[in-house]
């Protein structure tokens, strides 16, 4: 997927709704399949990236390292490093991070009611 240049009108009118629109402005930080299930599992506590890519056998390396820098960027996740050798490093929901809780919760039970009403 290609990244919308920052002239386009795409670009500003996604912009200006990320501005008056505080859910849009949400579901952007943590759209996504993988920033909405990173930030599930990290729930339960810190992770390191190698737990976090065994709860996640089917994301990439790349992947997985670009979500968390999105998470960490938007002070959703927080990166400690370890001086040790080898170098360990740790991932942690910030506070606000831990907000989410509430939420991941009411969409999971609304993605599962939505599975039973599609199949009547």
């Amino acid at each position: 997927m290609s990244k919308i240049k920052e002239s386009s009108t795409n670009f500003a009118n996604k912009q200006a709704l990320m501005e008056e629109c505080s859910e849009v402005y949400a579901a952007n930080i943590i759209g996504g399949q993988w920033g909405l299930v990173i930030c599930s599992w990290l729930l339960n506590g810190k992770l390191r990236f190698s737990e976090l890519k065994k709860l996640l056998p089917t994301i990439t390396e790349r992947m997985l390292t670009l979500q968390l820098r999105k998470l960490e960027e938007n002070k959703i996740v927080k990166r400690t490093v370890y001086a040790e050798v080898p170098p360990r490093v740790e991932y942690e929901l910030t506070e606000i991070g831990y907000d989410l809780g509430p939420v991941i919760k009411l969409l999971e039970k609304w993605g599962e009611k939505h599975k039973r009403f599609k199949e009547v």
